[in-house]
């Protein structure tokens, strides 16, 4: 009798379904108690007013019509408004949506090459290895990256509803995938690319040219000419939404791409020393370029050489370096050299050669079942190991950037933003450290003298406050935060005049941000300009509905001019959204005494004390109001 169990193809498929849901839950659960971290979370969420107004008709508006963010990716602010509604700033609520998307693009991914091919193990290859591999974490652990995940994730589904259309070619299916390949554009246009990759898959696995032999070039460019009129569109939309920024020779970028083109290769076999920012390099050495160069072109002339014997290693060659092509360095977005995000599409290409093009070597069925599959096991296993590795340096700033630190030389970048982490945390003074070590690596660093102001401004160091903001000025003149600064300072300094001037220069330059109204309106109550003080709390509470800061202040001046009720709703609005507020519960008590509720007066003014306000209280005492 054989105890061998019979499954099912539908049993197994299921399986690799489940397996690989399993898997990588495994790995990246662990996002689900990340918090937000300092690099882009802020511009895309947490500082985001637009955003945190949810899904509104003035939110669909914004996210359709804005380039802010230096992209236009309007799904990618729908997806995060939808997540404020329900996780509000709750960061492990946007984790799991990156996560979930993540696994979702690696199902469809896995449906895709195996009703291609019908090669079940090696479509579970090709699936795990984009799940599993540390290049890919960062697209999935960093919330502001929901543009590689969401964008993927319409890139795996067009090309699933294309195999759709190639099986029954329909114009309502054709219609569905150019639907579809619009809205990864709306993602991230990073996906303009898919039309090559639709022509690659025509060749294989689909095998479409075969039966197109006399007529190859116009049937081309009936089906995929409104493909490539959407990429074009949005190519030029993505160019001129970018900001101006110092570009190096291009002679040094293009030898930047083209060694960076077999870095991705070299860390996607070893994975090693990944970061978040990868600085420009000094200075390349030829020997590098021209190893690089010949390195492309051997393998460019392998894969074409044996395009009809084996299709997939050319298939899978150009998937890679086509959907690279655009991020590889040549084109300056920034100031890092490479980014491990940037893989997120690319890598499924070198999957596909060695799940296809490896097996070729073993000659024997069941030597290269037993070799491919071991292997296979032990290389998924140490992906798995590193990515989970990976993605735990992704659960705060302190542990991000001293990774980063830790992993790269001459990092800027990760220096500045320790910096900021620092001051947020109230350690200025290592916070300093930090600040300056980016500055004596990138003198004309602007965000690095933003840094180091922030933290003398906190130290009340105001006159090197002042120089730093200047020279952060002077290198960015757009710098709205700087100018914000500068306000504070001048504020602290009691020159409200200058510190209104610059505020509204912080303004003008940003006109959504909450902060610059409140500490503008703090500086209008000084100089005893009311009304003016009331509608700059009044702006900052419309753009920041949950900003208690303001709802207090604004209370202040209902109080000093004897609107008892419209302070008490104030305070009870800043009290509501901050429940441990001592202020608020001060000048509540206060209010509530004046306006003869002795009772209520007495306990705020026993809470606040409790929470280290007792102004209230013992104010109060003297009075003998309350004992």
């Amino acid at each position: 009798m054989s105890n061998k169990i019979n499954i099912s193809l539908k049993e197994k498929n299921l399986i690799v379904y489940v397996v690989l849901t399993i898997v990588t839950l495994a790995v990246f659960w662990q996002v689900n108690q990340f918090d937000f971290v300092n690099i882009d979370d802020g511009v895309y969420v947490t500082e985001n007013s637009h955003l945190q107004s949810g899904l509104t008709l003035d939110g669909f508006r914004w996210a359709f019509t804005t380039t802010y963010a230096e992209f236009w990716h309007p799904l990618t602010w729908l997806s995060l408004m939808l997540d404020y509604q329900l996780f509000g700033l709750n960061a492990g609520g946007y984790h799991m949506t990156n996560l979930i998307l993540h696994i979702l693009s690696t199902l469809l991914l896995f449906w895709l090459f195996n009703r291609m091919t019908g090669a079940l193990w090696p479509s579970a290859f090709v699936a795990a290895f984009f799940a599993l591999h540390p290049l890919h974490v960062e697209s999935v652990a960093w919330i502001a990256e929901r543009k590689d995940v969401l964008s993927a994730f319409f890139w795996m589904l067009t090309l699933c509803l294309y195999v759709y259309y190639t099986e029954k070619p329909v114009i309502s299916r054709y219609f569905l995938v150019l639907f579809f390949f619009a809205c990864a554009l709306m993602s991230k246009s990073i996906v303009v690319t898919l039309p090559v990759i639709m022509i690659l898959l025509d060749y294989w696995p689909l095998k479409r040219f075969e039966s197109k032999k006399g007529d190859l070039i116009s049937w081309q460019l009936k089906e995929k000419i409104p493909f490539f009129a959407l990429s074009a569109v949005f190519s030029l939309i993505t160019i001129f939404a970018q900001p101006s920024v110092k570009h190096l020779p291009l002679n040094s970028r293009i030898a930047n791409g083209i060694v960076n083109f077999v870095i991705y290769l070299e860390k996607t076999f070893w994975p090693h020393d990944l970061a978040f920012f990868y600085p420009f390099p000094a200075g390349i050495p030829e020997w590098k370029v021209i190893g690089a160069s010949l390195l492309i072109i051997v393998i460019t002339v392998a894969v074409i050489k044996r395009l009809k014997r084996l299709p997939c290693l050319f298939v899978g060659w150009f998937w890679y370096a086509v959907t690279l092509s655009p991020v590889v360095g040549i084109m300056q977005v920034g100031n890092h050299a490479m980014a491990d995000r940037y893989t997120y599409l690319p890598l499924t290409g070198i999957g596909i050669i060695v799940a296809w093009g490896l097996p070729v070597f073993f000659q024997n069925r069941n030597t290269r079942k037993r070799i491919m599959l071991s292997s296979a096991i032990a290389f998924l296993t140490i992906l798995t190991i590193l990515s989970w590795k990976q993605c735990s340096y992704w659960k705060n700033d302190q542990k991000l950037f001293n990774h980063a630190l830790g992993v790269t030389n001459g990092n800027f970048m990760a220096y500045n933003c320790l910096g900021i982490a620092l001051v947020n945390e109230k350690k200025y003074e290592k916070a300093l450290e930090n600040c300056d070590q980016a500055i004596s690596l990138r003198p004309d660093y602007a965000n690095a003298y933003h840094c180091r102001g922030s933290a003398y401004y906190q130290l009340g160091q105001y006159e090197k406050a002042l120089e730093d903001c200047n020279l952060a000025i002077r290198l960015q003149p757009d710098d709205s935060k700087s100018y914000y600064y500068k306000g504070l300072t001048y504020h602290q300094l009691n020159n409200f005049y200058l510190a209104i001037e610059n505020y509204n220069k912080a303004i003008q330059l940003q006109p959504d941000r909450a902060e610059f109204y409140k500490a503008r309106g703090d500086s209008y109550t000084y100089l005893r300009q009311y009304p003016m003080a009331v509608k700059d709390y009044s702006r900052a509470i419309l753009i920041k509905p949950d900003y208690a800061d303001a709802y207090n202040n604004r209370g202040n001046i209902y109080y000093n001019f004897g609107q008892y009720q419209r302070a008490i709703e104030d305070y009870n609005r800043a009290i509501l959204i901050k429940p441990d507020y001592a202020d608020a519960y001060n000048n509540r008590g206060i209010t509530y005494l004046d306006y003869g509720n002795k009772n209520l007066g007495c306990v705020d003014a026993q809470k606040a004390c409790k929470l280290g306000n007792c102004k209230a209280l013992s104010l109060t005492k003297k009075k003998g109001a309350c004992d």
